[in-house]
């Protein structure tokens, strides 16, 4: 088990798991990742219609299921009856190897156990607050407190998450990232922050950089951490952990991993 989720520093995360080999998000994706050997595992939530916790990036079912409408709407149960399986195809649409194959949507407390000593950065994806509650319950109930980072581009859910579990790490949102990033490019940032400030963002946001030397610098200079997504290719990877960043989340976990490997940025 690790000390913490910084603890030693994920130097290579999988974005929505083993994303290119599996259909995203589900068990079987997780579990391909785990087996690399991959830092953490990126992944997404909402909550249903029955307050379950459930594991999926899009608010709706139809891009990667056979299913239509929106998680929030369906009891876990009802989610369930979908081919989770059923969109992914590595040949353009040639072929749909796990389609028919029994793969599923799952909840977030599946997957902890599932995966029990791996760590997770978890994406809160819907609106409804109810979400923070019912998120906490179950990090708390698999004793994953100190195993996981919370993040989510809905300010309220990361407020209420720092009122309520204090302990349980959190990513700062597009709402806290531009204030920051004006400042750094001003040059007037505060000579530290108040707490450990956890970065994810895209190398670059509507044509303007996010990611420099510089930006780089001083963040590690106040205690923050860089993690940078989606890098897909090899040439981005090496500039990106040249520069420094501390990590990078990718579809692609075993090219990441050999980057690093070959970097010596990871043994």
């Amino acid at each position: 088990m690790h000390d913490s989720f910084l603890d030693p520093m994920p130097r290579v995360v999988a974005h929505r798991g083993d994303s290119i080999n599996f259909p995203e998000n589900t068990l079987e994706a997780f579990i391909s990742a785990v087996k690399m050997g991959i830092d953490v595992v990126e992944t997404d939530v909402h909550i249903t219609k029955d307050r379950k916790i459930v594991i999926w990036h899009d608010p709706t079912l139809e891009r990667n299921t056979d299913g239509k409408g929106t998680i929030e709407s369906h009891t876990y149960e009802e989610l369930l009856k979908y081919d989770a399986g059923y969109t992914f195809t590595k040949d353009g649409g040639k072929s749909y190897p796990f389609r028919g194959k029994g793969v599923k949507l799952c909840t977030l407390d599946e997957a902890l156990k599932a995966c029990p000593d791996q760590r997770f950065n978890i994406d809160l994806k819907s609106k409804d607050t109810a979400i923070v509650d019912e998120f906490i319950k179950v990090i708390r109930s698999n004793h994953a407190e100190k195993r996981i980072c919370c993040a989510s581009f809905h300010y309220k859910n990361l407020k209420l998450m720092r009122a309520k579990a204090p302990d349980i790490l959190t990513s700062v949102t597009t709402a806290e990232v531009i204030p920051l990033l004006i400042r750094q490019k001003l040059h007037i940032l505060p000579k530290s922050f108040k707490r450990t400030i956890i970065f994810q963002v895209p190398r670059e946001e509507a044509g303007i950089k996010v990611i420099t030397p510089s930006f780089v610098k001083d963040m590690h200079e106040r205690g923050a951490i860089v993690m940078v997504w989606t890098i897909n290719d090899e040439k981005s990877m090496r500039e990106l952990f040249k520069m420094g960043v501390d990590t990078v989340m990718t579809d692609d976990p075993a090219l990441v991993i050999k980057v690093a490997k070959d970097m010596g940025i990871r043994a």
